[in-house]
Parts: C-alpha cells; structure tokens; sequence
C-alpha cells in the first residue's frame, strides 16, 4: 500500500520493518536473519543493510513503530474525555477502544519479544514504555485533572487515577493473554471487561448525585 507525499526511501524503509515485524513474531529475535528479512521485503540483503545498519537496530525500529500506535489512543483521550464527550460515556467509550487496541495479537506477540529481549537492549524496552503507556498516563491525568477542576471528578492524585484506570482495564486480561501465550477472550468479553471496570473505577472517583 503507497502513502501519498512518501519517498522511495521511506517506502522502502516501511516495507522493511513490516517484513521485519513479521519474521520476529513468527522466529523471535534469534531465529530471524537479516537474510529472512530481506526476502520477506523483496529487497537484497545489502538494500536491507543500507537502510539499517544491523539486525539489533532493526529490531528497535520494529518497536518503536509500535509505539507510533499511541498516537491514536492519545487523541481518542483528548476527544472522548473532554467535558461534553465525558457526560455521554466517553470513558467506556475510551475503556472499549483501549483494551481491543491493546489486546491486538500482533501487539500482544510483540510485547512478549520485546519483553523477553530486555535484559540485552533495556533502552528498547525503555523507549516502548516511555513513548506508550507513559504517554497515555501522561494525557490521561491531564484530562482528569480538567474534569476534576470542573467538578466531574474527584481526586487528589490524577496521575494515580490514571494508573488505576489502566490497572482496572488491563491487568487481568493482559497477564491472562501474556502467560497463556493467547487471547482466549472475544471482542464482546473484553467489552464487559471493560464496561465494568469503568463502572467500578467511577464508584471512587466520579462524582455521586446528591
């Protein structure tokens, strides 16, 4: 698929880490050669090599593209949980969206490489959580803190209450799918899943009617 405005060289560096991605999850990170890769892209070893001067930086390019994906869960933040979008359900709205994204099996195998090659390149490992999820706490606690200023919410600590969101949502059904080496749980499941830890999440921090 071509993206408009994107040069040869760009198109050509997208096409190697998507055959890049694809032979880690399927071989891990030992078991995939540059050469595999370069088949995978259509392109000779030395193109692969001029693009990425080896197998280990390849490898943080994989993840932290992977990475670029917050980028739509931080603008679902800053859109479902403004004021107006809020009062309507944005938070189950925004639960909903989190946990299907997160819970994609590409990202899910993706995860687990990046997690079992940590001890060897700790900077990728770093650099994934830091331009994920500790982006979306970083937007998430910002929003509370505006809802709570307009006395939508209630919390001291907004940041702690973006922790708890994430930890109501995600916890059970990522730990599950993370050490079974699957996700056994429908779309409509994590839905529920979600719905209720919303439910649960605003006994303790939203507003009561009086």
């Amino acid at each position: 698929m071509e993206i408009k405005g994107e040069t040869r060289s760009a198109r050509k560096d997208r096409e190697i880490i998507q055959a890049a991605t694809a032979a880690f999850i399927a071989k891990g990170y030992d078991g995939t050669s540059m050469e595999e890769i370069a088949t995978r892209a259509g392109a000779s070893k030395q193109t692969v090599y001029k693009h990425f001067t080896d197998k280990e930086t390849l490898f943080g390019e994989v993840v932290l593209s992977t990475a670029g994906q917050v980028n739509d869960i931080i603008e679902s933040v800053t859109t479902l949980l403004s004021e107006a979008r809020f009062m309507q359900g944005g938070l189950q709205q925004l639960a909903r969206r989190l946990i299907t994204m997160l819970m994609d099996d590409e990202l899910l195998k993706l995860r687990r490489l990046i997690i079992a090659n940590t001890d060897r390149m700790p900077q990728l490992g770093r650099g994934w959580y830091e331009k994920g999820f500790e982006r979306m706490l970083a937007s998430t606690a910002s929003c509370f803190q505006k809802l709570t200023d307009r006395g939508l919410m209630q919390t001291s600590d907004p940041r702690l209450a973006a922790s708890h969101l994430f930890g109501m949502i995600l916890w059970i059904p990522m730990n599950e799918a993370m050490f079974t080496g699957s996700n056994p749980r429908s779309k409509a499941e994590l839905e529920r899943h979600a719905d209720a830890s919303v439910e649960a999440f605003l006994v303790a921090y939203g507003v009561q009617p009086k």
